[in-house]
């Protein structure tokens, strides 16, 4: 055991030796997290350099428990670091903010009109003026790179003839009497709303007052696509004469059944469009190069699979020919950016339970790794190409802004919004972990240990179990499943990344497909008893087990199995494969998963079901789920509940009649903490 701690705090000051997030070791004096400590957290996203390269503009979330909704507003604060300023106050929503090209305005979305629309503000002083009325919204705002106009997403009905009618017809859906809707094809609800017949489309919008939005996306297809995008699924060309878009215009994907989206360039001069891209699997991302010689997006090879590899694809716009660039990397590409000179490209990917910032030649060659073991986000290059702007956040740190000097310099942070809380708070960075797991192959793991650790006393030990299944737990502060939250009553916490998970090569995330209930179950039974062999401070005879979605699934997979748990905790978690599947919105899911359909391959879904060991559940359980979740239908949550309770397990069914798949609202988030937490003292306190 001593020894084993010895390793931990080996791995401790590795993550401080990165340099991103200094640590305070004067633990003695702070205190446990608690729930009002967690909803203050000010969650920072979206940062935007201004086109001269001396400015950042980001956004700040606050949660308010009183009006039990978020509130978003911008900030802005030098490039190079200085004093943060608040440049919305509306009690709206205030997101998304777009500097013009020549730097003196910013587009945004608001919500301080009723709807989100465009506002523009001056930044040198000034109200801020909307700039769109639309009965369907706006969202997604980006400027052309002349200055001259505004593109954005609004919801129309497709067969709209102009903005007046399309109000006319969103009118008079809301205020009708009769709610009942004929569906005619699938998919007629998705992830947590009913599709109402409405489309989104690309809009293109005179920058100046008085100017009409034009659809350059017209037809019964969204743009963005409605499943399997990126965050960049248009842009404007470099001459802003054409737009790039991804959408979706095969009939498999708008049932549900496939996974094939396309890019596509609109001339804006002639209204000519041409198709780019033909594969039926997912193609997604639109990023021209500055020089408007390439275009980069991100393809997967697979169709009907939703995990599989991105490649980075460099389209040439005069061959028109396309090669990728990362056809023999075991990675898949997130975030893309192009360097100023057109030369280098940036990549973005997971690397076991953090990110791998990276550059490379136009070419595909000198991959060039610029920072790893960090979990970042939302990167964007100075226009100058020398700073590389980025969020950046841990398991123990909520996200802020960091500036990394390129090409091989250090991250240094740029905002600071939560030090006063977070010096309050003995929060604790994540500890590795290696193990030998199903197959023999090892497997990865992150621990946390409880506030006021002394390792000479026995601690319950909580294990989480990640969605996806084609996820991940990383160095990430986890804004539903907080490991800090689950630690401060004082508890371990154990994430493991089993067989499935992303970031340790495809051939691992493939291995999940069709085995449900196989590997990754082996992989927590065999990470349990390293964990209890490994480290003395766990109390084996006080262990809990919570997981949502698919690990609501496998927290279900273990209640029918004999187990060493006393307490589980089921959220949102899939119990019955086949109604599951009649149930559910995006079919291409199960289909792959299961290798087919209920009636086509129905030993497969009988096989993995935990419905059909019912008759072994003993394991007292929580079960949560919310009456909006349309991916894992509440149902689900109804018939585990159904059999706990006719097996006489102790059992309680905490259930959101305003929720999805998520808990969102703050007071419900509160809820949901304060139930989890009496749940899990009502077990595993001492006797």
């Amino acid at each position: 055991m001593k020894h084993r701690h010895r390793l931990s705090a080996v791995i401790i000051l590795n993550f401080i030796a990165l340099g991103a997030f200094p640590i305070d070791s004067s633990s003695a004096e702070k205190r446990p997290i608690t729930f009002d400590d967690f909803i203050r957290f000010k969650r920072l996203s979206d940062p935007q350099i201004s086109p001269d390269g001396n400015r950042v503009a980001y956004v700040i979330t606050e949660m308010d428990l009183k009006t039990n909704r978020s509130r978003s507003d911008i900030w802005l604060i030098p490039l190079h670091g200085g004093e943060a300023r608040r440049l919305t106050t509306d009690p709206g929503s205030n997101s998304r903010p777009r500097w013009s090209p020549d730097g003196r305005r910013l587009a945004f979305i608001s919500t301080r009109s009723g709807t989100p629309q465009i506002w523009m503000l001056d930044i040198r002083g000034g109200e801020a003026r909307q700039a769109t009325h639309l009965a369907g919204g706006a969202g997604g705002v980006v400027w052309s790179p002349t200055g001259t106009h505004l593109a954005f997403t609004s919801s129309v009905f497709p067969e709209y003839r102009d903005e007046a009618d399309n109000a006319r017809r969103i009118r008079e859906h809301h205020e009708s009497p009769v709610k009942a809707q004929l569906f005619t094809e699938l998919l007629f609800r998705h992830w947590n709303a009913w599709r109402d017949g409405l489309r989104s489309h690309l809009f293109i919008l005179p920058a100046e007052r008085g100017g009409q939005a034009i659809d350059v996306t017209p037809g019964d297809f969204d743009t963005p696509p409605l499943s399997l995008g990126s965050a960049h699924d248009y842009a404007f060309s470099p001459d802003g004469t054409k737009i790039g878009f991804v959408r979706n215009i095969d009939p498999d994907l708008r049932k549900g059944i496939g996974t094939n989206n396309d890019l596509f360039i609109r001339s804006l001069a002639d209204d000519s469009l041409a198709q780019i891209t033909s594969s039926r699997a997912n193609d997604n991302g639109v990023y021209f190069s500055p020089d408007g010689r390439w275009l980069a997006y991100r393809a997967m090879s697979r169709p009907g699979f939703e995990a599989d590899r991105c490649q980075l694809i460099l389209y040439d716009r005069l061959s028109g020919n396309s090669r990728s660039l990362t056809e023999e990397a075991d990675f898949s590409v997130d975030d893309i950016l192009w360097s100023p000179d057109s030369k280098h490209l940036y990549i973005t990917y997971q690397d076991q339970a953090w990110d791998v910032l990276a550059r490379m030649d136009v070419s595909g060659q000198n991959l060039q790794t610029l920072l790893e073991r960090h979990v970042i986000g939302s990167p964007t290059l100075s226009p100058d190409g020398a700073t590389m702007l980025f969020l950046a956040q841990s398991i123990h740190t909520p996200a802020e802004i960091f500036t990394l000097s390129l090409p091989d310099g250090k991250p240094a942070r740029l905002t600071h919004a939560n030090d006063e809380l977070l010096a309050r708070l003995d929060l604790r960075p994540a500890e590795e972990f290696w193990f030998t797991g199903a197959g023999g192959e090892r497997v990865h793991g992150l621990m946390v240990i409880p506030p006021g650790f002394d390792p000479a006393k026995k601690y319950p030990l909580v294990m989480l179990i990640h969605g996806g299944p084609q996820g991940a737990w990383k160095d990430h502060f986890h804004y539903r499943w907080n490991a800090s939250m689950f630690a401060a009553p004082g508890y371990v916490v154990a994430l493991i990344n089993f067989h499935g998970s992303t970031g340790y090569g495809q051939d691992f995330t493939d291995s999940i497909s069709g085995d449900w209930g196989g590997k990754p179950f082996l992989d927590l039974q065999k990470g349990l008893d390293f964990l209890l062999d490994s480290s003395d401070f766990i109390d084996g005879e006080r262990m809990a087990a919570a997981g949502a979605s698919y690990g609501g699934y496998m927290i279900n997979w273990i209640e029918g199995h004999p187990n060493r748990y006393r307490c589980l905790i089921s959220h949102a978690g899939v119990f019955d494969l086949r109604s599951m599947y009649g149930a559910t919105e995006e079919l291409w899911f199960p289909e792959w998963e299961f290798q087919g359909t209920p009636w086509s391959n129905r030993a497969q879904y009988d096989r993995w079901s935990p419905s059909t060991l019912v008759q072994n559940f003993k394991t007292p359980c929580l079960v949560v789920h919310g009456q909006l979740d349309f991916r894992v239908p509440v149902t689900q949550g109804f018939q585990l509940f159904t059999s706990l309770q006719r097996q006489g397990v102790d059992s309680r069914f905490l259930y959101f009649p305003d929720e999805g798949h998520f808990v969102a609202k703050p007071r419900n988030a509160e809820l949901w903490w304060r139930v989890v937490h009496e749940w899990l003292d009502a077990y595993l306190a001492e006797q």
